[in-house]
């Protein structure tokens, strides 16, 4: 079978991770001249590319779209799209309003939260763990740091989906999309402005308070941090639970481990086994010569860590989801400068949601034919997942 690979092909969507064998084994520095990109996908590549960022340069973003790609990627990805000194400062200012003890802070309210939005489920018996718990409680967590009011929340939630899915297998962004962008970067802009006059205890004041001596965020690299958020912090964890209820339900015997208090073993392997970012964007910034092929500078490079997290020179038995295995190597948080400065963050959401789940949950079942997924040329997950559980 010829080797192919693209990120907007629904079959490689579905299931990505034959492809990516393929690639690793037939073609470790893969060309798409349709979607004008190259690929990396063993584990070694893919790590020392996040590593080296002098050569591999996130100033162009982490999408491969048109409208995404380019210097103006940082108006949607802020620090994440963007390379040293910028990103060392603007990471620096984020990190002071970020902290440890700021997350640690919101610990009791998530558990408030996940049981405020789980109890009516689970009275019911049946419900769609995406639409109804999965993404509404990692919008209130983040919307909650920030300061969203209550009222805006569920509209902040669409607009993401709007931004982040299609149902075509196109490289363009739909209109509806990019009037999604525009409605956040407004509504966000607006928000900011109101608390620039009347700060309250959220990271949105934290971040206009956030100062290195004279040097502070301007007001749309505010926003742009808000936006990031919308997809690192509220995407990211609600693809991650649908995810590991899905893995959880093909393996039963680890489900069994899982409720049976692993949590944090259940997070990790499924931040490896399936994780819902699979790729990474790179440039190029001089010529790369990597398994006898010469790559140019100024090219697109997508680094999939969804393949180097099933790479079996790393990984024994890759495509079997193992609670026991040591998952340290795991790309899921990326590694170097770009590591997630959400870490703590999102493996607390999902401790505290999962946790909340497995205390009142004996066991489940996904009604498979009516799952659908999403459609996304970096994400992967579901955008439904009809379950029934039976409570202890």
């Amino acid at each position: 079978m010829q080797t192919r690979y693209s990120p907007y092909d629904f079959d490689v969507q579905a299931d990505p991770y034959p492809y990516y064998a393929r690639l690793r084994e037939q073609a470790p520095v893969f060309r798409n001249d349709t979607d004008d990109f190259w690929a990396l996908s063993r584990h070694a590549d893919v790590l020392a590319a996040l590593r080296d960022s002098d050569r591999f340069s996130s100033a162009n973003g982490l999408r491969l779209e048109p409208a995404f790609w380019g210097p103006q990627a940082e108006q949607f990805f802020s620090f994440v799209a963007m390379d040293p000194p910028k990103h060392t400062r603007m990471r620096g200012l984020v990190a002071r309003a970020f902290t440890a003890h700021r997350v640690q802070a919101l610990e009791p309210r998530l558990h408030r939260m996940a049981r405020t939005v789980l109890e009516p489920l689970l009275e019911a018996g049946s419900f769609d763990l995406m639409a109804d718990f999965a993404g509404p409680f990692p919008t209130d967590v983040i919307s909650e740091l920030v300061g969203v009011p209550e009222a805006d929340r569920a509209m902040i939630r669409a607009l993401g989906m709007e931004i982040m899915y299609s149902d075509e297998e196109s490289p363009d962004l739909r209109p509806e999309a990019v009037q999604a962008i525009g409605a956040l970067i407004g509504y966000y802009t607006e928000l900011t402005t109101e608390r620039y006059k009347d700060r309250r205890d959220d990271l949105l004041s934290a971040l206009l308070d956030a100062a290195d001596g004279d040097d502070r965020l301007t007001p749309e690299e505010i926003v742009g941090v808000l936006i990031l958020l919308v997809g690192a912090g509220i995407e990211t964890t609600m693809l991650t639970l649908g995810n590991a209820w899905n893995a959880a339900a093909q393996f039963p015997d680890q489900r069994r481990a899982a409720f049976d208090g692993r949590i944090d073993d259940w997070i990790s392997e499924t931040m490896r086994f399936d994780p819902p970012s699979q790729t990474q964007l790179r440039t190029t910034t001089e010529p790369v010569e990597l398994h006898g092929v010469q790559i140019p500078a100024g090219q697109r490079i997508v680094l999939i860590s969804g393949s180097a997290n099933r790479d079996p020179e790393v990984f024994e038995k890759p495509d079997t989801f193992d609670l026991d295995r040591d998952t340290s190597a795991s790309l899921a948080f990326g590694t170097g400068r770009h590591h997630c400065l959400g870490a703590n963050l999102g493996r607390l959401e999902l401790r505290v949601a999962l946790g909340a789940i497995i205390d009142t949950v004996a066991d489940y079942e996904i009604d498979t034919g009516n799952a659908k997924r999403i459609h996304s040329s970096n994400n992967r997950g579901f955008a439904t997942l009809p379950t029934h559980v039976t409570l202890r």
